[in-house]
């Protein structure tokens, strides 16, 4: 068991590489999304200056560029775009210029990748310092050259580590912190798995068994940086920079289907949520010492649960929390709630929104429905009160993406960019 004094040390460097971690490298500017769901990882763009409302075309269209197929979100680095997508042959890395659309380069980093739940790749690109790392929908995680796309490294990590793609594909979003880069392995030997961002070497692996469809966050509760995974069996935390577990809470769903993010509501408070008619908890974390304590303060489940979160990671601001809450066992029905934290009580709940994703920019969500809509819903808890609906592109399930005025999104077919700044 560590002392005090090598807690603090430890403590003392895992802060440092979660600073590091938030500033990318310092490469990064505040609005940019160079990474899943945005620079935080949760949801929430510090663009502002946006527009508010919007008519039946939408927003003005900057461009429009075709791709392929895949269930790739979006990141957005100064000038440069990127995502992945896949045609007959191959998955591919792809940058664009921000500007016009037009790609940069593009990058094969696996075989086409088929599944009964949709093809092509389904993690998003994470770009730190001068590298792009990406992981296919086999499992093969691969670090790129953000200048051209030249391919540093790559490993196959449910084969490496003596296990088997998750059933539905490997969907985790890459995190680096410091000098690794850290996926759920979701494997026996490891349920996640850090590797060294200039070898590719593995640094350390964490836990057993199957990885879920979420992807890690770095956070810090009670003072200490930690990573949080949202695996198969529930949430465990480690310390990034040698995998130790530091906690862990048991959350087992239907189908192994954990596939939002856990959402930091404060430094003490960790929310977790899982669709099939599941539920929500909310935990408490503290720690005397070197000992960690968690306790389920709230708990919303079955089919009476507020918030059910089916894939898409809530949002939150000024004490409330704006998620999707998907009724039934992945059911047609999915609606749009705003619960206040105080007092876990639901405010406003938009009954069959429709299945969607959303991200929060400006005080509006900005939602894209499997339908191909894009929507405004003012983030007020006062009321429901949409302010824009527009069809823009075909059948999606990326989250979009918001940097410097523009709002990226994509479907099977195309990339499309928006300028969204107010006039």
């Amino acid at each position: 068991m560590r002392t005090r004094l090598e807690f603090s040390l430890h403590s003392l460097m895992i802060s440092v590489a979660l600073s590091a971690a938030l500033s990318w490298n310092g490469s990064v500017r505040g609005d940019d999304w160079p990474q899943f769901l945005g620079a935080n990882r949760d949801g929430v763009s510090g663009d502002t200056g946006l527009l508010k409302k919007f008519g039946p075309k939408g927003p003005k269209v900057l461009w429009q560029t075709d791709l392929g197929v895949g269930m790739s979100g979006i990141s957005v680095v100064g000038n440069q775009v990127f995502t992945l997508y896949q045609d007959e042959e191959s998955q591919y890395v792809v940058c664009l210029n921000a500007d016009d659309g037009k790609i940069a380069w593009k990058t094969a980093v696996g075989p086409m990748y088929e599944n009964g739940m949709g093809n092509g790749p389904r993690a998003t690109p994470s770009v730190s310092g001068e590298t792009v790392f990406v992981l296919t929908g086999e499992g093969i995680l691969a670090a790129l050259k953000r200048e051209d796309g030249t391919r540093l490294w790559e490993v196959n990590v449910p084969k490496s580590l003596g296990g088997e793609p998750s059933e539905y594909g490997m969907s985790c979003s890459p995190l680096v912190v410091g000098k690794s880069v850290i996926v759920h392995a979701g494997t026996e030997k490891a349920a996640i798995a850090a590797f060294d961002v200039a070898s590719g070497k593995l640094s350390w692996k964490a836990g057993s068994g199957k990885a879920g469809y979420s992807s890690p966050v770095l956070k810090e509760l009670s003072g200490v940086p930690q990573v949080l995974a949202f695996t198969a069996s529930g949430l465990t935390s480690v310390d990034p920079a040698d995998g130790t577990e530091l906690w862990s809470f048991p959350f087992v769903t239907d189908y192994d289907c954990n596939t939002a993010n856990p959402v930091a509501t404060d430094d003490q408070h960790v929310l977790i949520s899982a669709g099939e008619n599941h539920g929500a908890v909310m935990l408490n974390v503290s720690r005397n010492g070197a000992k960690w304590m968690v306790k389920d303060v709230w708990t919303s489940s079955g089919k009476d649960s507020q918030l059910r979160a089916e894939w898409q990671t809530p949002v939150l601001l000024d004490g409330h929390l704006y998620g999707l809450d998907n009724s039934g066992s992945a059911g047609p029905i999915t609606n749009l709630v705003c619960i206040r934290l105080s007092d876990r009580k639901t405010v406003w709940q938009k009954t069959r929104f429709g299945k969607s994703n959303l991200i929060l920019a400006d005080g509006t969500l900005w939602l894209t429905t499997m339908e191909g809509e894009l929507v405004a819903v003012a983030a007020k808890p006062d009321a429901f009160a949409e302010t824009g609906r527009a069809k823009v592109m075909e059948t999606t399930r990326q989250a979009p993406a918001i940097s410097n005025g523009r709002l990226f999104v994509r479907d099977d077919v195309r990339m499309i960019c928006f300028d969204v700044k107010s006039p």
